[in-house]
């Protein structure tokens, strides 16, 4: 099945000509994403859920992109009601924006700045039309830095939004980098929270021709940005940061052992005095594309239920996928599962807490 490459000649997570709401393969989808027409009144959320990895796609975001083919069809297909009837069949209270892969980084600086600023913008109408059913986390166009410190004030002060969002790497550089030092220490003075998505890195992508990046690049950025935060010292100098990880982690879980082994290397000891996992318990994680019993029984096994937070990728993947999921994998408690549906995330978002 011949598949549609996107930027940088990666393929995107589903096949070229494919059915709106049909499953995709980069997404594992196990049923239908959601189904048209109207959200109607919400009914009230016996289990309250806090997403905290769902997206949204402005309409200025479809034009701008119009002459590429970097939009996937789950993407091009959001619209606010639709994301509002998917919560609802899940008992999802408040999902919290960001705009997901390709972001708002396109090599060009004066168009990154405009693309963060009316994502956000359309974000914070959102949150205000449907009060209390969307927050969001703030784009900004990283990598430049003065103009990513310009929109962290207009987002935090200005639209009072719940964090930002970054991706795993910027033009091949990781979180954690020393050149996203002045963003990160003005994220560590105003005690925010990041929200971290994956995107393909420029050394791997289409490095399968015939599988989407989503498949196994993406779980793998998400770590190699996740150690290199721990590793290069970052989690130690900004510690006043809250990270809430994608997917789980990525592939971390899987790789515990060798990241226990690697704190004996000389060029990273100092940075993890008291271990790798003492500062991988610090994060959060969410169990977007991740709820199986599997992956949430690994990182379990590296961090307490307290620190795993709902998402869902909405609108690659439903609410009731991950709610199901969870509920079946026999991984958690009935308390565990209260804290993963609300009260784990009221903690990081304290105004949600209500």
């Amino acid at each position: 099945m011949a598949l549609t490459i996107g930027r940088g000649g990666r393929a995107p997570f589903v096949a070229e000509g494919a059915a709106e709401g049909a499953a995709c393969p980069g997404c594992l989808a196990r049923g239908a994403f959601y189904s048209g027409g109207g959200a109607g009144p919400a009914p009230r959320a016996r289990r309250g859920i806090v997403d905290v990895h769902a997206h949204l796609t402005p309409p200025r975001y479809i034009q701008d992109l119009a002459d590429t083919n970097l939009l996937q069809p789950p993407t091009l297909a959001w619209s606010p009601e639709k994301h509002i009837e998917d919560m609802d069949r899940a008992e999802v209270s408040l999902a919290i924006l960001s705009v997901t892969t390709p972001g708002v980084w396109f090599g060009d600086v004066e168009k990154g700045r405009r693309i963060s600023r009316y994502t956000n913008d359309y974000a914070a109408k959102l949150a205000s039309d449907h009060k209390g059913r969307f927050g969001q986390f703030t784009a900004i166009p990283l990598p430049d830095i003065e103009g990513s410190l310009r929109e962290i004030e207009h987002g935090l002060d200005t639209q009072e939004s719940d964090g930002v969002a970054l991706f795993t790497n910027y033009d091949g550089k990781w979180l954690g980098d020393p050149a996203f030092d002045p963003v990160f220490e003005e994220l560590n003075r105003r005690k925010a929270v990041v929200y971290v998505h994956p995107i393909s890195a420029p050394c791997c992508v289409n490095a399968l021709p015939y599988l989407p990046d989503a498949m196994i690049e993406y779980g793998t950025d998400t770590t190699r940005a996740l150690v290199n935060y721990v590793f290069g010292g970052a989690a130690r100098r900004f510690p006043d940061v809250t990270m809430i990880w994608s997917h789980a982690g990525g592939t971390m879980p899987f790789l515990i052992e060798r990241f226990d082994m690697s704190e004996k290397l000389p060029a990273v000891r100092a940075h993890v005095p008291d271990g790798f996992r003492a500062g991988a318990r610090k994060f959060f994680y969410d169990t977007a594309q991740a709820s199986n019993a599997v992956a949430m029984g690994a990182l379990r096994q590296v961090v307490p239920a307290s620190q795993i937070v709902f998402g869902t990728d909405f609108p690659f993947r439903s609410a009731s996928d991950h709610v199901s999921a969870l509920e079946g994998g026999g991984v958690f408690s009935a308390d565990e599962l209260r804290g993963i549906w609300r009260g784990n995330a009221a903690r990081v978002l304290p105004r949600h807490a209500g």
